[in-house]
């Protein structure tokens, strides 16, 4: 059964605060767990390396919150996974090892990602084939660390690569590996037309990791603020004997200026209906 313990901050929405700041509002909140964004004000992480790596490893330490999944910032710049151009690709390349490797110095057995994009003016096959091959060598990479990628899949605007279940299906049928494993994003798989069920039922109940978020089906919402039928979804979760986290993805600039609050709010509306 879900439970409490299972409902795991993330610190995007903590754009303005230290990261001290986060890991102490989160923990007073009540999350025991948090995935670790690893991007600026509270990780800078480069190609190069990690800035001040040994304390930020001791802040998560000494906050008593539990690792349980290290997320990159993969959505902008030159951090994609479909990346084209050699330089780039090496560059990208080493920033995602330094994320890998931060991952294992906290004891962290998860990395997220997704497929990456191609694009829009080159042919979208060529941009598939390119994000298969890069992971299959940072699959090689993950499995020699004990880590598991987990995938998602993301909106239509925002790749036109692995944007739903059916896509994400043929894409790890073709990677054909175990270290990369399926995850869902409730804000991705809402706006596809998708259910909970769905996704199970297609990897028979194989989920590793979700992004569990409310929505209007967009936005990466706090719980409250969107129209996504909470209930159903522990219902189905319940079901499945979904063991994993829930990781509260909060990405709208609304709650910049009070991501307590908002954090507060996700964690106690889902503990209300926790049997």
């Amino acid at each position: 059964m879900i439970s409490a313990k299972n409902i795991s901050g993330m610190g995007i929405h903590y754009h303005y605060f230290s990261r001290s700041y986060m890991l102490e509002a989160q923990k007073t909140i009540g999350f025991s767990s948090i995935e670790l964004y690893g991007a600026d004000p509270h990780v800078h992480l480069t190609s190069e390396g990690i800035a001040e790596k040994n304390q930020v490893i001791k802040d998560l330490k000494e906050s008593g919150l539990k690792v349980i999944c290290v997320t990159p910032d993969n959505c902008m710049g030159p951090w994609q996974y479909a990346i084209n151009g050699e330089v780039q690709l090496e560059e990208a390349k080493k920033y995602f090892l330094n994320t890998l490797d931060l991952a294992l110095d906290l004891q962290c057995e998860k990395v997220a990602c997704h497929s990456g994009w191609g694009m829009r003016d080159e042919s979208e096959k060529e941009a598939w084939l390119r994000s298969l091959h890069f992971f299959e060598w940072y699959a090689e990479q993950a499995a020699d660390r004990g880590i598991t990628l987990v995938m998602e899949s993301l909106r239509e605007e925002e790749s036109n690569l692995v944007n739903s279940l059916p896509r994400l299906k043929k894409y790890l049928k073709e990677l054909d590996h175990p270290s990369v494993q399926p995850m869902i994003d409730t804000c991705a798989m809402a706006v596809a037309g998708e259910s909970l069920d769905e996704w199970f039922e297609a990897f028979d109940g194989n989920i590793q990791h979700l992004h569990f978020i409310d929505g209007t089906p967009y936005g990466h919402l706090a719980w409250g603020d969107g129209n996504r039928p909470l209930e159903d979804y522990l219902e189905t979760l319940n079901r499945f004997n979904y063991q994993g986290y829930l990781t509260q993805e909060l990405t709208d600039d609304r709650y910049f200026k009070d991501p307590k609050a908002a954090d507060r709010q996700s964690f106690e509306t889902i503990c209300q209906l926790l049997k």
